[in-house]
């Protein structure tokens, strides 16, 4: 039976503009496909993103749920497009109060958006409801970004017991991250959900900071190093981690590292 990785990233050429982590995760799942593993994708149907040009359309039999934030409910609505010329699909998470303006993660002078907390737990719970409606359990969730940084803990908390998702390895990829302490201890509160203690989220917590990459470290499977000027806090986690570590810095965009890092993910867990 064919491995299967599923990818998780808050950006993706060409639906984004060009960022290291837009650049990797066009190139890497079609890389994995390549490799003889099955792969999805997930990202948010960001405002940005032209959806005639790039022919988004609706799925029905997946859209119709809602995920509660803060205790508000916003429906869910999942959409998919065709990659051309890489016989791939990228599905879209989307709700218009989250994901409908024109800009990401900050206006046009540059201020991070108030809501920004909200738009990741959001599209971090909508990622796994997702895949339990996909009904396809991936061997590894491969996160990238820090809209991805709740998805570690939530599977090894919230959805631990689920058939679909219990046996999922997670990898965070870990970029060079200008939201790292941008969120307010109040998020600590808004990202508790069902089977979620407050003390689960003491993780994302440094030096009385909220630190998303901290917290995604400590409840991952296995890290990979993809950013050069990391914070040297998160330098020191790293080197005393003893989670399997890719070094993709050295491997200079060396696609095939990844693969091999999964497979020994897997041979590890066997």
């Amino acid at each position: 039976m064919k491995k299967r990785v599923l990818f998780v990233t808050q950006e993706m050429q060409p639906y984004t503009a060009l960022s290291d982590i837009a650049n990797l995760a066009r190139r890497l799942p079609q890389k994995t496909h390549q490799s003889g593993m099955e792969i999805r994708v997930l990202m948010p149907r960001f405002g940005t993103i032209n959806e005639r040009r790039h022919r988004l359309h609706e799925v029905v039999r997946l859209s119709g749920m809602n995920i509660v934030v803060n205790e508000d409910d916003y429906p869910l609505i999942i959409k998919v497009a065709s990659l051309p010329g890489a016989r791939m699909q990228v599905y879209f998470l989307d709700n218009d109060e989250f994901f409908k303006r024109k800009l990401l993660f900050t206006d046009e002078e540059g201020k991070s958006f108030e809501d920004n907390e909200e738009r990741m737990i959001f599209f971090c719970k909508s990622v796994l409801e997702t895949v339990k409606k996909f009904g396809w359990s991936p061997d590894i969730i491969h996160c990238h970004g820090w809209m991805t940084s709740l998805i570690p803990l939530y599977i090894k908390t919230a959805y631990k017991n689920e058939p679909i998702l219990k046996n999922s390895k997670v990898i965070v990829s870990l970029y060079n991250n200008d939201m790292d302490h941008a969120f307010s201890t109040q998020f600590l509160k808004k990202a508790v959900i069902q089977n979620v203690e407050i003390a689960d989220l003491e993780a994302y917590k440094l030096d009385n900071e909220v630190s998303l990459l901290h917290g995604a470290v400590q409840y991952a499977d296995g890290l990979v190093k993809a950013g050069t000027s990391l914070s040297d806090a998160l330098v020191q986690q790293l080197d005393t981690s003893e989670k399997p570590l890719l070094d993709s810095i050295a491997e200079e965009g060396n696609l095939d590292s990844y693969i091999d890092f999964y497979k020994s993910l897997l041979q590890d867990g066997e």
